[in-house]
This record gives C-alpha cells, structure tokens and sequence, in this order.
C-alpha cells in the first residue's frame, strides 16, 4: 500500500471520527451520520488496498 493512500484512508477515518462526535455533541444525526460513512469510506478504501497489495505480491 502506498505511503500516500494509507495517509488518504487514516484522514478520512479521522475526519469521520471528528464530524460523528461533532454530531454527537451537538445533537446533529445528519452529520453523526456522515461522520459514521466517512469513517467507513475510509475502512473500504484501506481494504481495498489491502487487496490490490495481497494480489501484487503473489
């Protein structure tokens, strides 16, 4: 997995991480939710990575 893809997916976990507590504190289910979903782009793209890694190493 490239440098720049694992720092791509961790900042998208941390930015969903940042807007669900954010949204958590103010009440806001919209954006507790797209907090939820960034965070969860972030684990699909990492594991797709993960993947793509598996397949070029063999």
């Amino acid at each position: 997995m490239a440098a720049d893809d694992k720092i791509d997916n961790k900042t998208d976990k941390v930015k969903g991480k940042v807007k669900e507590t954010a949204g958590t504190l103010n009440g806001d289910e919209e954006l507790r939710h797209e907090g939820k979903a960034d965070q969860t782009k972030g684990d699909i793209k990492q594991a797709g990575e993960k993947i793509k890694d598996a397949f070029k190493s063999n």
